[in-house]
């Protein structure tokens, strides 16, 4: 069966940034943050200190994996040059999604440079609490953000863009599944994806249902299911909180509004990349026909649009000219 990892990171340079500080690498794959957390970043065997798309496409072939969509994280740090870099160099592998700080001085700058000069067609805003932009930036909204406002009228002249959006879990500050609902009914021309399938927990599936049923009415939104197992802090095989998460989500959105990734390499030092690969087969949530929508078709639609891979692969950096 064909798959796309539609969640996954390479790490050029570790350049993690969050609420707990900057991320330093310590060889080994593993990393400390500036408060004193050690993580262990990378899978052994996969990088001392980087992820590298040699290393991907190692991963990707000895597990089956066609294609990957390459997003950005405040966990690694934006890598965003190097992942335009693997899609110029292995265009039927990769696409990627670009991150900015809507916040920074020259945002308006650097997507322009993204979008107009290096052809990416998607957008990654990791703004979780835990993770990302609001841990280290006062609480703000997706939805009325005059900062990303900015952003989302300048990319709604590109009909089929993809806003991925990682927005943390209920606790956090940055939870805001509405926000989603709202911004999928003002740009109808865009694609909305949710990460981590809205940080669910097994036994409150009344919390993911509510954010489920905001989405159902509008067909440009779209979720993923990588690190869910992380979330649910799952290491048994098949992952049965995760089985009925997922399950919740096809009775409400159905299996077209649902794809599979990993969110390695970090993912993949809680559970092997073979198991992350492989539960969803373990189980009967999806017939066959439903697992090639969600392990690879859902994802050829929505990032791997033809107009939005020729713009990568015709796109000419006029800096490195």
């Amino acid at each position: 069966m064909k798959k796309i990892d539609a969640h996954l990171h390479l790490v050029k340079s570790v350049a993690g940034l969050n609420g707990r500080g900057r991320l330093t690498p310590l060889g080994d794959g593993k990393a400390i943050w500036d408060d004193g957390t050690l993580i262990k970043l990378i899978p052994d065997g996969w990088g001392s200190d980087n992820f590298l798309a040699e290393s991907a496409l190692k991963v990707m072939k000895e597990n089956g994996i066609e294609k990957s969509v390459l997003l950005q994280g405040s966990l690694n740090g934006y890598q965003n040059y190097y992942s335009y870099q693997t899609v110029k160099k292995y265009p039927d592998k990769f696409i990627a999604a670009f991150s900015v700080d809507p916040f920074a001085d020259n945002a308006m700058r650097i997507v322009k440079r993204h979008v107009e000069d290096l052809g990416f067609r998607a957008i990654k805003f990791e703004i979780s609490q835990g993770g990302g932009l609001h841990g280290y930036h006062h609480p703000f909204r997706l939805d009325i953000s005059l900062e990303v406002g900015k952003i989302l009228h300048f990319i709604s002249d590109y009909p089929g863009f993809v806003v991925t959006v990682d927005y943390g879990d209920y606790t956090q500050f940055s939870y805001e599944p509405e926000a989603i609902a709202n911004l999928a009914m003002r740009y109808p021309k865009l694609d909305f994806v949710v990460c981590h399938l809205s940080f669910p927990n097994a036994d409150h599936l009344d919390r993911l249902e509510n954010a489920l049923e905001q989405w159902k009415p509008f067909n440009n939104i779209s979720t993923e299911i990588s690190a869910i197992q992380d979330i649910e802090g799952e290491t048994e095989f098949p992952f049965p909180r995760c089985q009925k998460d997922v399950a919740l989500a096809k009775k409400i959105l159905g299996a077209k509004r649902i794809f599979w990734g990993t969110d390695s390499p970090w993912s993949s030092t809680f559970n092997s990349y073979h198991d992350l690969s492989t539960w969803l087969q373990a189980t009967d949530i999806f017939t066959k026909s439903e697992l090639e929508d969600v392990f690879y078709n859902n994802a050829e639609r929505i990032y791997f649009k033809p107009e939005h891979i020729k713009a990568m692969r015709e796109s000419v950096d006029p800096v490195m000219a």
